[in-house]
């Protein structure tokens, strides 16, 4: 009997299949204040954010599961999560 520990698939495996169509929340990159430190884009576990320059970051929203790691990472809260069209409250 083989025994796994830990994960059974490589991780990264969102970016062989979009995700946007499940995602409740997305990040939403206001690079007004971003100081670099790259927390963002080494906290992603799926690597769908990449970097535009020193100080510029964004997120490739076809492969973003919405998990606000990198909003939670951020030390500047130059990142917001926001609701995806469709994920309004309801009465």
């Amino acid at each position: 009997m083989r025994i796994f520990v830990g994960r059974r698939v490589k991780p990264g495996s969102s970016l062989e299949n979009t995700t946007r169509a499940w995602r409740g929340k997305h990040p939403h990159y206001k690079q007004k204040d971003c100081i670099g430190c790259q927390r963002c884009f080494l906290g992603c576990p799926e690597g769908c954010v990449y970097q535009m320059d020193k100080k510029r970051f964004d997120v490739n929203l076809d492969y973003c599961k919405g998990c606000g790691i990198c909003a939670f990472e951020c030390p500047v809260e130059d990142i917001d999560m926001v609701l995806e069209t469709g994920c309004e409250d309801q009465p």
